[in-house]
């Protein structure tokens, strides 16, 4: 019996010594063994000291300061690797302390190296900017720089004395805290209790199982492992609460040290993203509502429900369609699916998934989730699932390979300064896979009742990532502001704003418990920075280049190819938009709200 198939027999969760090598990570491609980590480690530690040798000569000579920003450069891209390793390692079992130990060391390594080279932005900047442009012209590794320099004088007003700079690398560290407690209760410590399963056996709720209960046809079980799966977070509320306001803080320390007019602000600034682009996705979202409380309305009538309940949100309509879909069967799927992209991509979605980038299966103490680890230069990306045979999953690993191979060929094509992308621009990838999925799935459908339950899972989709995450978006923005007019956040205050966009976005048709106040308490994306917004940008976004290639073919398929090769070589904006995607208008969010319509108006239609 493999791996998969004993997972799928037992609500054990599968030891990871029983687990076949082929469905684990191979992190041998990054270091053979931790001594080896360890030896890049003492590295580092000891030639970080030698940042002070350039101190005061950037300004000297062309050579100079292309001998510290060289200098500078191999000291971060061994910091990448040896953070990658560890983190990936980490993850495997969070309740290994000896791992967690040596992620620690990383993180403080890293504050290490951001002190000792403080020096150099305020020393870049001190420059002549006409100065600058000589040496650029005169040292050709300097103009591998040139957009560095124009991004690093974009930001000058928010970039700080030698020693202030200094101050703020020693204490990330400590701002650190709140997120890595939060992880760590949130993966290793939070105690979930034992419900009665489907068929009567008593079952360990995970994180990995919730997905799966929410889809499960068993309406008294979707209620009895939701009310439980929220007990651990509303026991621990007040610390949750603590965690969630201290992270703030810190995100706020930040911003106003380097004299933003707020976190918000700071963060956007970073990837040069106006402010508008975030405004302009809340007010269109919440004006069209209407597609979300209408498809509440249907949902309920055609479920046969006296009330309906965020336990009910997921539950498929179509219940003879339920399948149970392996992984291996699902690479097939999905290598078929983005057959569009061209051969290129596809043959680097053969390599991922033949040589072990993936670790596939949830085990004891494995971090929850999903994710892609993104750009470490000099080695391939690597993608974390916890696989529960459910079509979700078959959505996640299509979702996570965008990212994968966004990763990929940035690395593959952007010298070291660009050899990543903006958080703005990664989710855009990994939507457009959804979407050619959820398009090769309809095409395949054996019937109408099939292409309907996936007409659904396209509305779900459009639900969760464009909606949910944009309610999310308001929620971090108000938090924000409360906290920056020096408002304490209370637990009980937490619940009271949730509840109120909760109510606002899904609509009179839906009734709410008490559990539901609380997604603030258990969503880690809260901790990232005003990240979530971005998921519903890069979603209206995706839609966009779908259709341009569903329209123009190889043209378009060039021009996304290009936008994954670009990294950060430009600005977000303009990356995007050579892929055909003005996201300072809002068109494409219309265009979400329009689209969702047209999937309700397809399924009243046939059914109503």
């Amino acid at each position: 019996m493999n791996a998969e198939n004993s997972k799928e027999k037992t609500n054990a969760l599968t030891l990871r010594d029983s687990i076949d090598e082929r469905y684990k990570w191979n992190l041998d491609d990054i270091y053979a063994n931790l001594d080896e980590w360890e030896k890049e480690f003492k590295w580092i530690e000891e030639s970080i000291t030698q940042y002070a040798k350039f101190r005061g000569t950037l300004a000297l000579s062309s050579d100079s300061l292309a001998k510290a920003i060289a200098y500078d450069e191999e000291i971060g891209i061994k910091i990448g690797k040896l953070y990658l390793y560890i983190m990936l390692l980490k993850d495997l079992d969070i309740s290994n302390n000896s791992n967690q130990i040596l992620y620690d060391r990383t993180v403080i390594l890293s504050a290490k190296a951001e002190a000792e080279s403080s020096f150099l932005k305020p020393e870049i900047l001190a420059i002549e900017r006409s100065k600058l442009i000589h040496f650029i012209s005169a040292n050709e590794f300097l103009k591998i720089y040139s957009h560095f320099f124009d991004d690093l004088y974009r930001i000058k007003e928010h970039t700080l004395e030698e020693d202030k700079e200094r101050m703020l690398a020693k204490v990330s560290p400590a701002l650190s805290t709140p997120y890595n407690a939060f992880s760590f209760f949130n993966n290793a410590d939070i105690e979930f209790p034992l419900i009665k399963g489907e068929n009567g056996d008593d079952e360990k709720i995970t994180h990995g199982r919730y997905s799966a209960a929410m889809y499960s046809l068993d309406r008294e079980y979707r209620k009895r492992f939701y009310f439980a799966y929220y007990k651990p977070f509303i026991k621990n509320k007040n610390t949750l609460a603590a965690l969630f306001s201290g992270n703030l803080h810190g995100l706020i320390f930040n911003s106003s040290s380097r004299k933003y007019n707020s976190s918000r602000e700071a963060s956007l600034d970073a990837n040069n993203i106006p402010l508008k682009v975030y405004d302009t996705l809340t007010a269109n979202v919440k004006k069209n509502l209407s597609p979300l409380h209408r498809w509440v309305s249907i949902k309920k009538k055609l479920l046969k429900l006296d009330e309906f309940h965020s336990y009910d949100i997921h539950v498929t309509l179509f219940p003879s369609l339920k399948k149970i879909y392996s992984y291996d069967e699902s690479i097939v799927v999905i290598m078929n699916a983005l057959k569009p992209l061209g051969d290129d991509y596809n043959q680097n979605l053969t390599r991922a998934f033949e040589n072990r980038w993936i670790d596939v299966f949830e085990t004891p103490s494995k971090r929850s989730g999903a994710y892609s680890s993104g750009t470490t230069f000099g080695v391939h990306p690597y993608v974390l699932l916890n696989w529960s045979s459910q079509l979700n999953d078959v959505f996640t690993l299509a979702h996570e390979m965008g990212h994968n191979m966004h990763s990929y060929y940035t690395g593959k094509n952007q010298p070291f300064p660009y050899a990543n992308y903006s958080i703005f621009n990664a989710e855009v990838t990994s939507t457009v896979n959804e979407a050619l999925l959820l398009d090769y799935l309809i095409d395949n459908a054996s019937s109408d009742e099939e292409k309907l339950y996936l007409i659904e899972k396209n509305i779900t989709n459009t639900v969760s990532t464009f909606y949910r995450q944009t309610m999310f978006a308001i929620f971090e923005q108000e938090v924000h502001e409360l906290i920056e007019k020096d408002q304490a956040l209370s637990a009980e205050l937490l619940c009271e704003m949730n509840s109120k966009l909760h109510h606002e976005f899904w609509g009179p048709e839906m009734e709410f418990d008490e559990e539901e106040t609380f997604t603030w308490a258990r969503v880690p994306h809260f901790y990232y920075n005003f990240y979530v917004y971005q998921y519903a940008t890069s979603y209206a976004a995706s839609q966009i280049i779908v259709a341009k290639i569903r329209r123009e073919g190889e043209s378009a398929v060039n021009e996304y190819i290009r936008f994954l090769k670009a990294g950060s070589s430009d600005y977000p904006l303009n990356t995007l938009k050579s892929a055909g995607v003005d996201m300072i208008s809002p068109n494409p969010i219309l265009a979400v709200a329009e689209g969702f319509n047209h999937l309700l108006d397809q399924i009243e239609k046939i059914i109503l």
